[in-house]
């Protein structure tokens, strides 16, 4: 009975998947589709199809994307970048380390993505004034974004996704999560040094070509920084109090945004358009689809299973839940597969037997980190990738598989022992 009930939604749920990682449709329009027909064919009603699109989550994105894309008009990226390249004296591996910093505290408060739009640009001049090679730049910067963003709960989708589900605030993803951040971050510099040592090299002419720029002309409005800067601040302490106030993270982030819209003078339609609004149905319809097998009881079914081969140990099935998401993220698109183990770890820790913080610790490290695996992995690699092609420097699928894989291994690893020694 439970098999012929669940058959169909599963069977959509397994193709729309299939579709997303095939990128033969976009995932926004087949994630809408496939949830429309998930409420056309009565496996859950309009109400309940609402009742599942977690609206913290669309808040907190939408939220972030506004600020951000304020931000970003100032041209505060471009006078950092810079103003790094000339603190190391033109030397590229100092740069190299320095651009890493950037990115990663970037990554962390804002999100991958945008910091990878904005610092990629300003590295290819800096990596063409030195006539360096780029890869070695592009290869950090996508490695320690992914990474960067694991440590808070705004950094990286998934996180925001755990965060709304279960209530965990900035200061838990901090305390619970940036410690061990903080040890990959410095195991894969140290790891890429040895790999691209003989590519970091640079003339005294071509040193002394970075010491002349002038980062003082990137900043398009002193103004506008300043407030952008103060509005983000406010934010972010926003984010580290929220639940001491009751507010949920979205309150936060729109806040933010309506405060800074309204101090900047800049007109809303603009900024809005900015938004990027295909991922923030692609979410929407995505949420609906698990939630179709939230329902149906597909989720609370493989909750048993799972719980049945790991025994209920505490232990084995943190660890599991860390290798697998790791595994599937370098995969495939780790935000529906987080949108999946969601309910599923619920599900596991609902009677009470398994502590469910280990897991969404796992979950988020596991799921974060793996998308350094393969060009594929996250929308970062695909983003920079994209770039590098565009710049005559293709880098196929195995040519990243061969850095990525290895490197994402070692974060995983590095995860487990920390897992082991604190959580399990």
């Amino acid at each position: 009975m439970f098999a012929s009930a669940t058959a169909i939604p599963i069977t959509i749920f397994l193709v729309v998947y299939g579709i997303i990682i095939s990128e033969k449709i976009n995932r926004t329009a087949i994630s809408l589709f496939g949830a429309i027909v998930m409420i056309i064919l009565g496996i859950l009603n309009q109400e309940q199809a609402i009742e599942h699109i977690d609206f913290n989550t669309i808040g907190l994105l939408v939220g972030m994307m506004i600020i951000v894309n304020i931000l970003k008009r100032t041209g505060v990226f471009e006078y950092l970048a810079i103003r790094a390249a000339k603190k190391a004296k033109g030397d590229p591996w100092k740069i190299l380390v320095l651009f890493a910093i950037i990115t990663a505290l970037s990554s962390a408060f804002l999100d991958n993505v945008t910091t990878i739009l904005l610092i990629v640009p300003v590295t290819l001049v800096i990596t063409d004034t030195l006539d360096t090679n780029p890869i070695p730049f592009m290869f950090t910067e996508i490695l320690i974004a992914n990474i960067g963003g694991t440590a808070t709960l705004i950094g990286d989708p998934p996180n925001i996704m755990i965060g709304s589900a279960t209530g965990l605030g900035f200061v838990d993803f901090i305390v619970n999560l940036a410690p061990v951040i903080i040890v990959i971050s410095v195991a894969t510099l140290f790891l890429l040094k040895l790999i691209y040592k003989d590519f970091l090299k640079a003339t005294d002419e071509n040193k002394q070509k970075i010491m002349k720029m002038d980062e003082t002309i990137t900043i398009k409005d002193t103004l506008l920084l300043k407030k952008s800067l103060i509005v983000l601040f406010i934010t972010i302490l926003g984010f580290m109090v929220h639940a001491q106030f009751h507010l949920e993270s979205a309150t936060v982030a729109l806040g933010g945004a309506a405060l800074l819209l309204v101090i900047s003078k800049i007109d809303p339609e603009e900024i809005l358009f900015e938004v990027e609004w295909t991922t923030i149905f692609f979410f929407m319809g995505l949420f609906i689809l698990v939630g179709s097998l939230v329902e149906v009881g597909v989720i609370d079914n493989l909750a048993k299973k799972m719980l049945e081969l790991t025994k209920g140990n505490l232990f084995v099935t943190t660890l599991t839940i860390l290798w697998v998401s790791a595994i599937a993220s370098a995969f495939l698109d780790n935000i529906p597969f987080v949108a999946t183990m969601i309910p599923l770890i619920k599900a596991m820790t609902a009677s009470g037997q398994l502590d469910a913080n280990p897991l969404w610790w796992a979950l988020a490290l596991g799921a974060c980190l793996g998308g350094n695996g393969t060009i594929i992995g996250a929308s970062a690699n695909v983003i920079v990738t994209g770039i590098m092609a565009k710049e005559g420097r293709p880098v196929s699928f195995m040519s990243f598989m061969r850095i990525g894989f290895p490197m994402m291994i070692v974060s995983i690893i590095i995860s487990t022992i920390y897992l082991i020694l604190f959580y399990v």
